[in-house]
């Protein structure tokens, strides 16, 4: 039962942007508005990382910096979907990205110690990749 499908990534060139979706489906489409969501990345030969998430609730956000100031977290409940709008892209941005949903609550700060621990993400899409040319 497919619940998470990442959509929006590609070939692009330094510079360019790009907006990936995350559309939930299934008994966690339903229930979409109480989790909260995180994007990730995984570079070949690297481990996966945690660059952003955003809670239920207040939609309170954060970022690595890594991506700070050209990545945007946003979601839209009503269409069951959470997105990462990544601008200035660089070449050392090309990964694979997923999107995963979490039982714990992201609010008051939390995002950074939740987005440590990829476990606490019960539930992943299978990833879009994405390649920046230089």
């Amino acid at each position: 039962q497919v619940q998470l499908v990442e959509s929006g990534g590609g070939l692009v060139q330094a510079g360019d942007s790009l907006r990936l979706s995350c559309t939930a489906s299934g008994r966690l489409g339903r229930l979409f508005s109480s989790y909260g969501m995180g994007w990730f990345r995984q570079a070949p030969g690297k481990e996966r990382e945690g660059i952003a998430c955003i809670s239920a609730g207040d939609h309170s956000t954060y970022w690595r910096d890594s991506v700070k100031a050209r990545f945007t977290i946003s979601r839209g409940d009503f269409r069951n979907t959470v997105y990462l709008q990544m601008n200035t892209l660089k070449p050392e941005d090309t990964a694979v990205y997923y999107c995963a949903a979490t039982n714990f609550d992201l609010r008051g700060g939390f995002c950074p110690t939740v987005l440590d621990t990829l476990s606490g993400f019960g539930t992943w899409g299978q990833g879009t990749q994405v390649t920046v040319s230089s």
